[in-house]
């Protein structure tokens, strides 16, 4: 006899976190497009101080990019995430040498499949020389 599992939408939103932390911290090419479809749903949108992306390819490259700039940096949660219903709120910090230099907020939607269609990002801590006015 086997028993039945069901997932929960608190499950479902767990795992959409655990996969978002993961490719932020992805950096082999093939790994990222192995894993972006299973994180990110189709036309995801992520609207962040930096900006405002839509779609994978645009998701990779500003990871790509920031990696460039910092490329020993670790992307992680601070806390577990709260979850209810579609959505999750990630408070996470940025790390590099030891040392953390940026945190936020970031809250995710999920879609149907629990993939992640839209994250709006806050910077709670942002990195030194950051100037918020001069990215909107």
């Amino acid at each position: 006899m086997t028993e039945a599992t069901t997932t929960s939408p608190a499950t479902t939103a767990r795992d959409a976190v655990e996969r978002y932390v993961e490719f932020w911290n992805t950096g082999a090419a093939d790994a990222q497009q192995r894993l972006a479809p299973e994180t990110f749903a189709d036309g995801v949108s992520s609207h962040v101080p930096l900006g405002v992306m839509r779609g994978v390819d645009e998701l990779i490259g500003f990871r790509n990019e920031f990696a460039q700039r910092t490329p020993d940096y670790v992307f992680r949660a601070r806390t577990e995430p709260d979850t209810h219903h579609d959505r999750a709120r990630l408070q996470w910090e940025l790390v590099a040498g030891g040392a953390t230099f940026a945190t936020g907020t970031d809250v995710l939607e999920l879609d149907a499949a629990g993939r992640i269609a839209s994250v709006t990002g806050f910077l709670d801590q942002a990195p030194e020389g950051f100037d918020p006015d001069a990215h909107h």
